[in-house]
């Protein structure tokens, strides 16, 4: 996860404006049936960041039923100082520090595609949840037109045929998560697509978030020379124009029973 070792401000003003509104969705999908106080009585976020999926389930079961890991230390400082009475811990997916049935539900947003091993780590996460519990991930459509860097990527690649984008990334494509989730040993799995809307101002509210070097489109950016990137903003603000603009954004979104 070298792509987030940044502060928990860059990954906010980066991703930030779209798995904020991702997240409400994605709960309604991945608390669906589960109630507070139900079996375990706590709810797990998995690649938690700086917490913003945390957020949302704080507000649908408070701080001290709410559990959350990642594997990045500033992201994980961050959310412990905004929810202190959350169990907020340092660990990977694929090695979690509960133990079993821990848990009434366990979310992965926009994490399984960053995963070492995203089997091992949807598997991790239906140990700790109980029977019954359910475990649901999503992922953005970086295989397709309909992800939020979708048109980024699409530029890079014009401007610079060598360029390799996200597309190939686990869970990227329609049935992926499906699919992982059933090889990770949980049943009833269905997947849906969510889609959020976010508009920007202005060509830079959309652009400089790109140069904070989050994720693999920041790491792309600042590894960038002089004369790459001039040739690839020259070509996005033909695409998108000074502003405003709206970008729609779908994530593929998976859940299943444990």
């Amino acid at each position: 996860m070298a792509y987030f070792e940044v502060s928990a401000d860059a990954y906010a003003r980066f991703m930030g404006r779209f798995s904020t509104p991702l997240s409400v969705p994605f709960a309604d999908l991945g608390l669906a049936g589960v109630e507070p106080g139900a079996g375990a009585g706590r709810v797990l976020d998995v690649g938690c960041g700086p917490g913003i999926l945390t957020a949302e389930l704080v507000r649908r079961f408070g701080e001290e039923a709410v559990a959350a890991v990642d594997p990045s230390a500033a992201f994980v400082d961050a959310a412990a100082a905004t929810f202190p009475a959350a169990d907020v811990r340092r660990a990977s997916a694929e090695q979690l520090p509960f133990d079993d049935a821990s848990f009434d539900a366990a979310l992965a947003q926009l994490v399984v595609h960053f995963m070492a091993d995203p089997v091992a780590g949807l598997r991790e996460m239906a140990r700790v949840t109980r029977e019954g519990g359910r475990v649901s991930a999503c992922v953005w459509d970086h295989a397709g037109e309909t992800g939020p860097l979708s048109g980024f990527w699409r530029l890079a690649i014009a401007v610079d045929p060598e360029t390799v984008g996200e597309g190939q990334l686990a869970g990227a494509r329609q049935g992926e998560l499906a699919d992982l989730l059933t090889r990770a040993g949980l049943r009833e799995v269905r997947e849906t697509a969510l889609t959020v809307s976010v508009r920007f101002e202005t060509f830079e509210d959309w652009w400089t978030p790109y140069t904070l070097g989050v994720g693999p489109a920041g790491a792309h950016v600042t590894g960038l020379d002089d004369t790459g990137r001039e040739r690839l903003v020259t070509a996005l603000r033909e695409e998108y124009g000074a502003g405003p603009f709206t970008i729609d954004a779908t994530a593929w979104a998976g859940t299943g029973a444990r």
